[in-house]
């Protein structure tokens, strides 16, 4: 059982839902009340913070290597498309949001990103708005960087380019 449940070794990059892509840094043994644990030891540089995951709950948890190649592409073209804007209150939608950066999956946070990202020339966003794209941003980011072994800063860079190429693709929809 055990070796089946280690399936990240030492230096992995893999995706914690609620953190984003982190770094196994130790395979640890431990005794906890009398029972022996084998933990995955995690780093998250951002958030300088470092969480122990039982090895036993890693995919409960739904933590996973980081996404295919295929995934990715998916997630760029999501960026590409239509803006999905719900006319629902926005407590409910942020809540929605939250849920999708949360999920851990790509392509769900590429949709959080592609519906609040507002354009040059569109009307400002409101500030739990921002908080939230930016958050999706970065989680986005942080998966490509690591997968294209490239910084955060380069990735963000790369996906506000691929948001600034489609808006006025979708502005021109609008005004037909």
């Amino acid at each position: 059982m055990a070796s089946k449940a280690l399936s990240f070794d030492v230096g992995d990059y893999v995706v914690y839902p609620k953190h984003g892509v982190g770094r196994v840094i130790e395979l640890q043994s431990t005794d906890i009340a009398g029972m022996q644990l084998e933990l995955y030891v995690l780093r998250f540089e951002k958030e300088r913070m470092t969480l122990r995951v039982p090895t036993n709950k890693a995919e409960s948890v739904g933590m996973r290597k980081l996404s295919s190649d295929k995934t990715l592409k998916e997630a760029m073209d999501t960026l590409k498309g239509k803006p999905k804007v719900k006319r629902t209150m926005w407590s409910r939608r942020a809540q929605e949001y939250e849920a999708k950066i949360n999920s851990g999956d790509l392509v769900s946070i590429a949709e959080v990103v592609r519906d609040l990202f507002r354009a040059d020339d569109q009307p400002e966003q409101s500030y739990s708005e921002r908080q939230i794209f930016e958050a999706a941003t970065s989680r986005l980011a942080r998966e490509l960087a690591a997968m294209e072994e490239t910084d955060e800063a380069g990735a963000q860079v790369k996906i506000l380019e691929v948001l600034n190429k489609a808006a006025p693709l979708h502005a021109r929809d609008k005004s037909e």
